[in-house]
């Protein structure tokens, strides 16, 4: 029980300060007069697949791109900028689990509500080094409009996203982060922005 008190109060520690952070940099940026606004990102990339020759001495055939949805949904990717010039990030929704189960035995949804489990992969595209808390800008939004962040838990459907990820340009991470909601809730959309929430670019999958 001691160890885990000691890892919530390092983990919302980590997660403070990277918002802290952040709210500087927004505000520096909203400063210079450079924000318009935020900009929602609903449209994934769109998925390269091979098609290999039914002729065991042919050649495999070119990779090509299939054609993207119009809206994302599980398994899509959406590509988000942060506020600094140079970073970025792919953003793929890898899985969803709807009523999920702690695995430490400690910790529960309170009376009325339920766990939902989301797996992210991030992946730098940018120049500079990714350093942020992703919980911090995610966020689960119901058919009623209701939005609800995230808690920290470890669930059984896999290991947790790091509270402090850090990414060279190239490198990806991936792991779950949990939302907790009233079970008459009905999720309907997912939202993730890169720093902390404080980006201008919003991205959305439809669950």
């Amino acid at each position: 029980m001691f160890r885990t008190r000691t890892r919530t109060r390092t983990r919302t520690g980590i997660r403070l300060a990277a918002t802290t952070a952040a709210v500087v940099a927004a505000i520096g940026l909203t400063a210079c007069g450079s924000g318009s606004g935020d900009e929602v990102v609903d449209k994934p990339k769109a998925k390269a697949t091979a098609e290999a020759g039914t002729d065991s001495t042919k050649e495999p055939a070119a990779e090509t791109s299939s054609a993207a949805p119009d809206v994302a949904k599980v398994g899509d990717t959406l590509a988000l900028k942060g506020i600094e010039a140079g970073s970025a990030l792919d953003v793929t929704l890898v899985e969803v689990v709807d009523n999920a189960e702690s695995s430490d035995g400690f910790f529960a949804p309170e009376s009325g509500n339920r766990w939902i489990g989301v797996q992210f992969q991030l992946v730098n595209t940018g120049t500079k080094v990714y350093n942020d808390a992703p919980e911090n800008g995610a966020q689960i939004v119901d058919d009623q409009g209701q939005q609800f962040g995230t808690v920290i838990a470890d669930i059984t459907a896999g290991p947790a996203m790091s509270a402090d990820v850090r990414l060279k340009p190239g490198a990806k991470a991936l792991g779950w982060v949990v939302f907790e909601v009233p079970k008459a809730s009905k999720a309907a959309t997912l939202t993730f922005a890169m720093d902390s929430g404080f980006a201008q670019q919003i991205g959305e999958w439809t669950l």
